[in-house]
């Protein structure tokens, strides 16, 4: 009796197995079912040790910038300490600086790679894809949006920080313009997966839809909104008081 593997070798390459092989879907977990990835290798991080990372370092950007506009030089345009309202303003930029230039700036030049790639920002990448299959497979929209976000907006975020703790006149000039990419940037993301059917996601789960896909992305939405008003209401009492003299000067 000849064993399996001496049938195999005396049959030569297994046209069986071959043929099984050709064309199959390598086993992943992401939407559609029946996407293909070549080369995938899963995580092996857990999705609480790639969430720890990631909430953990925006954390640390998020109070160390929360202490630095508390300190006593840190005031605003008038020479006040900065309130709440701003200082969190101010937070929410150094913490859009690292997610635009060290997350969004790894997938910007490795997007080709990730499916395959082990590094940390990479399963990073991979986990969050679970909420939004467009990444791992290097969407054309995803890789353009996040490349002009992360060499464009993250840079531009950091300086938005840096104006305000400076009180440059253009401070909040940086804001809209920030802001209104961000919120440009959201609108399309959402849109351009609504018209393909939200087919990139396990619709309706509570972790991958609801949180990584809707609530991780909604914020930018949301907050940029609120900047913009907030920039549209110094910037008019601004030109106001510019118009004022030549008001004045025509009487």
């Amino acid at each position: 009796m000849y064993s399996f593997y001496q049938l195999q070798w005396l049959c030569g390459p297994c046209h069986s197995t071959s043929t099984m092989a050709k064309g199959a879907i390598q086993p992943h977990p992401y939407w559609p079912r029946d996407l293909s990835i070549p080369g995938y290798v899963a995580n092996d991080r857990s999705m609480h040790e790639i969430l720890s990372f990631l909430f953990s370092v925006s954390g640390l950007f998020l109070l160390s910038t929360w202490v630095l506009t508390g300190r006593e030089w840190a005031r605003d345009g008038r020479g006040q300490e900065f309130g709440v309202v701003r200082r969190l303003a101010i937070c929410w930029f150094a913490v859009c600086g690292f997610i635009h230039g060290v997350i969004e700036g790894w997938f910007s030049l490795y997007y080709d790679i990730i499916h395959s790639d082990q590094s940390f920002l990479s399963q990073l990448w991979k986990e969050y894809s679970k909420g939004d299959s467009r990444y791992i497979i290097a969407d054309n929209f995803t890789v353009c949006m996040e490349t002009v976000t992360a060499w464009f907006w993250g840079p531009l975020s950091l300086w938005t920080v840096f104006a305000f703790l400076a009180n440059k006149p253009y401070r909040f000039v940086l804001q809209l313009i920030v802001s209104l990419c961000q919120l440009y940037g959201a609108v399309l993301y959402f849109y351009t997966e609504h018209r393909d059917g939200y087919r990139h996601s396990q619709l309706d789960h509570p972790l991958y839809f609801w949180f990584y896909f809707v609530f991780m992305n909604v914020l930018w939405i949301i907050i940029p909104l609120v900047l913009i008003l907030d920039s549209w209401r110094h910037l008019q009492h601004a030109q106001t008081l510019t118009d004022q003299p030549s008001k004045d000067k025509s009487h």
